[in-house]
């Protein structure tokens, strides 16, 4: 083990997992309107049942709020793609190794590539469209759950 001084600890994996840490807000409103969501009733049903905090987040809380956690991880996730800021100040652009959309886009259009920007931001786009037609199926399938 070459600890954290590793030549390929900038890789992209982490860089997205540090990017989710910066993401982080944005996971806040799903889920707390799934918290929010959840009948009180339920929680005290599971204290007449003796069911520790734990329990109640991970067997009862968890679970019932899928929906928003997973619209929520999603929203982190691409927030984190698109994300320039962070990922050039967590991994810069080493290459062959941290390169991303975004930085990508950066460094075309500073050489003057426009076509290949042009590329790069066409991908961008379709990956937001591609997201929010996730979200908005996944907002429409928990409607019908809850309902």
């Amino acid at each position: 083990c070459r600890g954290f001084f590793n030549p390929d600890v900038f890789r992209i994996v982490i860089i997205d997992q540090r990017g989710c840490i910066y993401s982080l807000p944005f996971m806040f409103s799903p889920l707390v309107s799934g918290f929010r969501s959840l009948p009180r009733s339920l929680f005290w049903a599971c204290d007449s049942l003796g069911k520790g905090y734990f329990s109640k987040l991970f067997r009862v809380a968890l679970p019932a709020i899928r929906h928003s956690l997973l619209s929520a991880l999603v929203i982190c996730f691409a927030h984190t793609m698109g994300e320039f800021g962070v990922v050039l100040m967590i991994g810069g652009s080493v290459s062959e190794q941290t390169k991303v959309a975004s930085i990508a886009i950066y460094e075309a259009t500073e050489t003057l590539d426009f076509a290949q920007a042009h590329a790069y931001s066409a991908l961008m786009l379709l990956f937001s469209f591609a997201v929010l037609l996730i979200m908005h199926f996944l907002g429409a399938k928990g409607a019908k759950i809850q309902a």
